[in-house]
């Protein structure tokens, strides 16, 4: 069977993705030990992305042609997984997030908070939502501001080339 082009394996994961963050059931009646799963769950997650998002930044570092798309699943991935940890702590402690009570809201919060926006009208006002946000900076900063800033050089070095190309001719 053959394979789906590089593109379009890199949009259904991202579709993947966005779906999984609709779907994945958060509800205010789990046990603590649900609880415990769903945080060693979401640290596992955070760590896979951060070391797809290694192997991606080395790929492209070893091949300048290599496809963009795996460093836009990790920053896409990275993204969704802190808005449903936001939800999740705003479904089980409401008191912990001023403002945050639907999954668009998180998701709105946690791309205020990468891209550094705040506009103030979600913010954490408890001591677990205030925790959770600064591994979710020090990620932002650290593996989707790299991601994106790689990205970023290396489409910018591909129009370049095809520039330089189509004024040769």
């Amino acid at each position: 069977m053959k394979r789906l082009p590089a593109p379009w394996r890199y949009a259904a994961m991202c579709l993947a993705l966005a779906v999984a963050y609709a779907i994945v059931p958060v509800n205010a009646g789990a046990d603590p030990g649900v609880l415990v799963l769903r945080w060693a769950v979401t640290a596992a997650m955070l760590a896979t992305i951060a070391v797809f998002a290694y192997w991606e930044a080395e790929r492209q570092l070893r091949d300048p042609d290599a496809p963009l798309g795996g460093l836009l699943v990790a920053i896409l991935g990275g993204v969704l997984v802190f808005a449903l940890a936001d939800y999740g702590v705003a479904v089980h402690r409401p008191d912990e997030f001023a403002g945050l009570a639907t999954r668009i809201d998180a998701l709105y919060f946690a791309l205020s908070t990468l891209l550094t926006v705040g506009f103030g009208d979600v913010h954490a006002q408890g001591q677990i939502a205030r925790a959770l946000l600064t591994v979710q900076m020090a990620f932002n900063f650290t593996v989707i501001a790299a991601s994106a800033s790689l990205m970023a050089r290396k489409l910018t070095a591909r129009a370049r080339q095809r520039g330089a190309r189509h004024s040769s001719r």
